[in-house]
Order: C-alpha cells, then structure tokens, then sequence
C-alpha cells in the first residue's frame, strides 16, 4: 500500500492516475481505521483513542518525499503517513489500539504506548544496529504536547555532523552524506508550547535539515486559534524567521491541507531545499478538519457552530481529493464507489482478525486457570467459594490478563491452611505466570543484552612515578582529549562548552582541537540541548549534552523524563538513545546553583543511569564506562571539586568507575555512614573527628543512585556495625530515604539494626546565599559528629555522655 516516491512529471498520465488511486486507497483506508477505531472505544474493546482523521491528503505528499535514512518525529495524528511509507497496517493498527503486547501484532511498541504513537525498529533482535539508511524511520512518539521537537532538533542535526566531521566512515548504516531529512509534526495549538519555539529558533541557528509541518484546524481540543496563536496565523508570526538571500532562516511555505496537487509540489520543494542545502523548513498546512473531534473522550459538536461544521464537511480532504479526481477523469463514481466498499469489508475483517489475535492467548490462559480451579475447588472444603470465582472466570467472553490472575490469587485465600497437590499447582502456574507474563509490561527499562552497563568491569586508575598532583579539572580535560581521540562518533556541547572550554575548563582547548562541531557552545536553551541529544544517539552518535548546573536540569527534566528514559521501554527494546548528560552540582553557594534534586531525578529518570562520584577521577572513570556501552547516564560531577587536587592517572580514557558498585573509603566497627559526592568529603571528616572520641566510624561512598549497590555490600557493612545513618544534601525524603529504603527493605537491613536508622539532610529549603547559608542550611562536619554521637550515647550513654 506504499505511495509512489515519483514526482508526477517522471510519470505517464496512466501510470499517474494509478498512482493517485493508490493513493486515494491508503486515505480511505486510515480514514476508515479512524471512524472504526472510535467505534471499538465507545464499546469499550479499547480505553482510549486518538486518530489521524482529517490529516490524510498531505501526509500522503508528505510520505512522497520521505526517503530512506530519512527520520520522522511526530505526534498522534500521523498515521497516514505511517501506512504510506508501508510501516503500519490495518491489523497493526487495531493491535496497538488494544495493546497487544506482542511485539510482532504492535510494532509501535508491544501494547505499551496508547494508539497514534508510531516508531520503527533501528534495533535487531539481538541489540544491534540495523541499517538506518535503507528504512523508513520513525521515532517513537509520545504524548505531551510539542514534546517531540526537542527530539527532532538532534535528529536533524545528526545529518549535519555526518556530512561535515570527518572520521565517520565507519557509521555508514547510519547516513549517506548527511542527506537525510527530519521530518516533524505538530498540531497548530501546540505551537503555543515554549519546546516548540526554543526548537524553532535553535533549529534556525543551527541550520539543520529539518522539515516541520504544522497541521492547522483551527483548534486546539475545544479551544479556537485565537486564544492560542498571535493573528491566529503560525506561519504570519514566523515571519521573521524566513531567510533572505544574505541571512540564514527558514524557508516558509502555506498551502491547503485539501489541495493534494499543491501539497506535493510543497513537500517536494521543501525536501528539496533541506536534503541538499540543510536548511530548516516550516509548511503550514491549513484549512484541515478535524471529523471526529480531538479525541474519544469528546465530541467537537460541542464547541464547533454549524457553520463550521459544514464547511468541515466540504472541505474534509478526502471529500476533496475525491472529487478532484472525479474532475479530472482519474476515476469514474461507480469505481470509487466500489474502492470504498472494498476498503471498508478490508478495515473491518483486518480490526476482527486484530481483535482476535489479541483475545487467543488470553482465552487459553483463561482455560489454563479455569482447569486448576475445578481441580482445586474438587479438592477443598471451600468448594462452594472457589467454584463462585471459577464461574464469573467462565463467563468472562472477551478475558483480560487481570482477570484471570485476580481469579487465582483470590481462589488462593480459601485454600490457606489446607495442603493439597491442586493447590501446589495452582501455586506454581501463578507464579510462573507472573514470570512469563510480568516482562511484557516491564520489560526493557534498561538494556537487557547480556552486555550493558552493569557488566563493564572496573579499570582501576594507574599511576606512576612522574604522575603529579593536579586540579580536578585538568583530569576531566584531559580524559575527554582521550576520549575525542579515542571515539571519533563522540561530541559535546553545552553552554560555555566550546570556547572556553566549560565554566570550569574541563574542555580547555578541545574545542580547539576536535572542531566547533565536535565540542560546540549552544544557546541558554537546555530542553533543546537534551533533544541534541536524544536524536543524534538515536542516530548513531555518542553525544554528551551538558547542562551547565544541576538546578539547570528542570529546564528540561521533562524531556529527560517523558522521553530519553523511556525510549528502549516504549519501543520494547526496539530503539535505544545512549546519551550521556553532563552537569555539576552540590555546594556552590545561593539559591539558584547549589539545589539538590536528587530525589526527584530519582524518581522521574528511571531508566538511565544517575552517577555521583566524588571527584574528577571517578566521573572521568564514568565516561569512560559509559561509552563502552549502549545506555543513558546523568553523570552529576562535585561542582567543589575541580579545584582539589588529584593524582593524574597515566591511563587516561581507559579507566573505568563500575556502575551500581558502592566503595568504602574507611573500615569501622561502630556505625555505618553512607554518602556520595561533595558531601562525602565532610562525612570523612567528621569520621575522622569521631575517631578522635572513640567512634569507629566505616564510610561507604555508594558513588551512583540508579542503580544502587548491586552486590548489597551496603548490608555488609550493617551486620558488622550494627548502625547507619545516612548523610545528603537533599531535603528531607529524598535521595537519603531512597538509599535508606534499599538498605532496609531490598537488602533486609533491619535484621541487624541495634539502633534506629536514621538519615542527616539538608533542610527542606533552598540553601541561603553565601557560606553561613551553606552551613545552617546543608549538612556540616559538625552535623555529622554529632549525629553519630547521640546515636552512640543512646546506645551507651556512660560511655558517650551527652554533648548537648
């Protein structure tokens, strides 16, 4: 069902009317998967339902000039486009709007992502690249809105590094020449989104072939253009934004979303212009429709009048494709009259042999359990109870999984002090259920290749006798001159990254070295940094985003969270994005650059790696690991701590931190003290004091938050001294009740307490400026001390007498 790539003058009239009949085919029948779809959530087959009706005619242009090696990086609505470039089918179609979760029925994302949400497979079956440049590619979707122009930004911008950085022979399944073109969608109202205008502008700086279409309806759910764009008009505002013949821009196009003729000549143009020139275009396609309104969960007959609903009517671009194709002889109405009533039979026999496929291995797992629960309730005195559940379980036609387990873990209550060979076998299926069925809906958080990054092994730092004493940031620098040296595919950018080489000149002269591409200053836009590099690791690349301060990061933590992290998840491992982003934090003085959200970025980035050393060596020694391998890390340097001096190791881009692996730095009897980066030099100290007054204080540094001591060495250290306490300078709950929380519970911690756990932290506010704000608002030596020492009173107050 793929549209022709021919422009029409390469073709015969013959050969172009066919193609427009093709054509025609591939918008009745997403046309008819939209009406359909709805249908199966208002009868409740699906939970939710958002289609592409309306958007048909220009993403059928659109998909003419979409090549191979080409990328798309759109929202819910573009699934004509999808089936133009022959990446989804009816029966896909259904399956993801069910949430199949089999991968093979929803490629999109195995039932993990609502239907609309497209992506393709860049991954083979054993974690390996495919061949980008002989597919069609998509990124995976996601929801919020204006949420995918960040990530389009880096997509686009891959092309650009790939035609101008030498040393990238070797990546040629990934581009030819930088000739690839991202593509972007996005409805008119999410242009109001700040992520929209921060891609835009930096897109323009930067010059990427980057091609953006604006589908335009005139609303935003239920709200009109002119509560949401200045003169109601995207493309009037943009304006300036359009290049002139001594100044870089835009080129800027308008055309109707029902003219089919002008929307290919259009897209042809803009493709055009940005494959060959990288330079960034912007179509703004208007007079679309909307038939069904914004989603199933309303109907636009409530905000839109009747004269707006007529006009939609006629102007549907399908209606208008067709009749243009009467006018020109393409087709006469008795053909198309009989296309449609094929195309309809085709939808509904491809949503019934979708919905089927989804339903049969539910029916056989139903029957499984229903076989164990007649064999259980024959053997138990409850008989009446079970064989209750047993029955509602039969009458169940159309059974979810939930169901069923809910069934048997219930049947289980009434079996409890009996023992019988039924109930071990209901015991056992149960459990062997959740380990086959569990993994379809949570699997690949992270990479569960046999090599990821859990597994790279420690080089430990070597030294010799010429190797010196430094500050913290020559070790930094020059390890990232190893690494440019060593990983061609590898760059950096950041704010103050390239000509000075970073705020603390851990880059000093590498931009120098490698190239204004290769280590690059980028503007005060961190949502857009992360895109960089979200779309340039999808691509291929090794990309180190640099956020200047760790405060810094809520600029663009809902990038990080709604979509970096999720991207092997909701492809099912089918797509990864192995960017490393760089930031510094911890001590500085001030509200604005000395915060600590440690706790939150614990719980908003699962699925990439958070890692605390604490000093330049060891997050040296993360680098290094972390492009030994295919995942992604927020690597949180000691802001404190380029000025320390440190021993230059004399393996510089060899040595490796281990990921997930605490270390002690002092052995202790008395009390376990647990901490990581710039407050772990404090906690050291104040150990040291404490040793003064008889407490054998042992101090493990856990050195990375996600994951969090994977070999439980942390209770180790708990069945020797028998107390802990936890130090950060997060609020109160954050990361220190995180740590506490694996302690105690994952590694069973509380078997071996003497004493209450207890955690020291910062106070649950913003630390005031200056050093007293530093030191009345995060944990201090003096804090530490006397922590630790009213434990130990508690514990033996003749021994430890009270100090105040």
């Amino acid at each position: 069902m793929q549209t022709n790539p021919q422009t029409n003058s390469e073709l015969s009239f013959e050969d172009f009317k066919s193609e427009v009949l093709n054509d025609y085919k591939i918008a009745v029948t997403s046309r008819e998967c939209s009406l359909l779809g709805r249908r199966e959530v208002l009868t409740g087959k699906a939970k939710f339902g958002i289609f592409g009706d309306g958007k048909e005619v220009p993403q059928l242009a659109w998909a003419k000039a979409f090549q191979h090696g080409d990328w798309r990086s759109g929202y819910y609505r573009d699934q004509t486009v999808m089936m133009a470039i022959d990446k989804l089918n009816i029966h896909q179609f259904f399956a993801g709007l069910y949430g199949h979760t089999d991968i093979n029925a929803d490629p999109m994302s195995g039932g993990r992502q609502m239907g609309g949400h497209f992506s393709t497979h860049s991954l083979n079956d054993d974690g390996s690249w495919k061949n980008l440049t002989k597919q069609h590619n998509s990124s995976p979707d996601i929801s919020p809105t204006a949420g995918q122009m960040p990530r389009l930004l880096g997509l686009a911008q891959a092309s650009k590094i790939f035609r101008n950085v030498k040393g990238l022979e070797n990546k040629s399944n990934f581009s030819v020449n930088g000739n690839e073109v991202a593509w972007g969608t996005i409805g008119n109202a999410s242009t109001s989104e700040g992520l929209f205008w921060e891609t835009i502008n930096a897109a323009g700086v930067l010059q990427v072939p980057m091609v953006v279409s604006v589908w335009d309806d005139e609303y935003g759910i239920s709200v009109h253009a002119k509560h949401q764009t200045t003169k109601e008009n995207i493309s009037e505002i943009l304006k300036g934004f359009q290049r002139t013949e001594t100044e870089p821009g835009y080129e800027i196009f308008r055309v109707n979303g029902w003219d089919y003729a002008a929307l290919i000549d259009v897209y042809q143009k803009a493709a055009k212009i940005a494959r060959e020139e990288h330079v960034p275009c912007l179509i703004h396609i208007k007079q679309l429709t909307q038939p069904q309104g914004h989603s199933t969960s309303g109907s636009h007959e409530r905000y839109k009048d009747k004269a707006r609903l007529a006009w939609e009517v006629e102007f549907d671009c399908n209606t208008q494709m067709r009749k243009w194709m009467l006018e020109n002889d393409m087709a006469s109405e008795e053909e198309l009259e009989a296309m449609e009533r094929e195309i309809k039979k085709a939808v509904r026999d491809g949503k019934k042999a979708a919905w089927d496929a989804f339903l049969a291995p539910q029916k056989q797992e139903q029957q499984e359990a229903v076989t164990l629960l007649t064999n259980l309730a024959e053997s138990s005195s409850n008989k009446n109870f079970i064989e209750k559940i047993k029955n509602d379980l039969v009458s169940e036609k159309e059974p979810l999984r939930r169901t069923i387990a809910s069934a048997v873990r219930k049947s289980l209550r009434y079996v409890l002090g009996e023992d019988s060979s039924e109930k071990r076998q209901l015991q056992d299926w149960i459990e062997n259920y959740f380990e086959i069925i569990q993994p379809k809906y949570s699997s690949d958080l992270y990479s569960e290749e046999k090599e990821n990054a859990k597994t790279i092994a420690e080089v430990k730092p070597t030294y010799n006798s010429t190797s010196e004493d430094v500050d913290g940031r020559m070790i930094m620098r020059d390890n990232f001159d190893a690494i440019f040296s060593k990983h061609s595919d590898v760059l950096i950018f950041g704010e103050d990254s390239g000509v000075i080489g970073d705020v603390n000149q851990g880059l000093e002269g590498m931009q120098e070295k490698y190239g204004e591409l290769r280590v690059a200053d980028v503007g005060i836009r961190e949502a857009t940094i992360l895109g960089q590099g979200i779309g340039m690791a999808m691509r291929g690349l090794r990309p180190i985003a640099e956020i200047q301060y760790l405060d810094y990061i809520l600029y663009c933590l809902q990038i990080m969270s709604d979509d970096l992290v999720t991207v092997r998840y909701r492809t099912k491992g089918k797509q990864k994005a192995p960017l490393i982003v760089r930031t510094r934090g911890h001590r500085l003085e001030g509200i604005w650059h000395s915060g600590s959200q440690m706790g939150g970025l614990i719980h908003l980035l699962r699925g990439m790696y958070i890692l605390v050393p604490r000093d330049m060596t060891k997050a040296a020694g993360f680098y290094n690991t972390m492009l030994e391998t295919d995942e992604p890390a927020l690597i949180v340097e000691c802001l404190n701590g380029y000025r320390l001096k440190e021993k230059m190791p004399s393996n510089l881009g060899e040595f490796r931190t281990p990921i997930g692996v605490v270390e002690t730095l002092k052995q202790g009897t008395d009390i376990t003290l647990i901490s990581y980066g710039s407050t772990l030099r404090i906690v050291e100290e104040a150990a040291r004091e404490l040793n003064q007054v008889g407490i054998d204080a042992e101090v493990i540094d856990i050195q990375s938050l996600l994951p969090l001591d994977l070999n439980k060495d942390m209770v180790k250290s708990l069945k020797k001294t028998n107390r802990v306490l936890v130090i950060d300078e997060d609020v109160p709950g954050g990361a220190s009740a995180y740590i506490l929380q694996n302690l105690l519970d994952e590694q069973d911690g509380y078997k071996h307490l003497d004493s209450k756990p207890q955690t020291l932290t910062a106070k649950p506010h913003r630390p005031a400026y200056g050093t007293d704000g530093d030191y009345f608002s995060k944990p201090s030596t003096e804090d530490v001390f006397e922590k630790v020492y009213a434990m130990m009173h508690e514990a033996n107050p003749k021994h430890f007498p009270k100090l105040r």
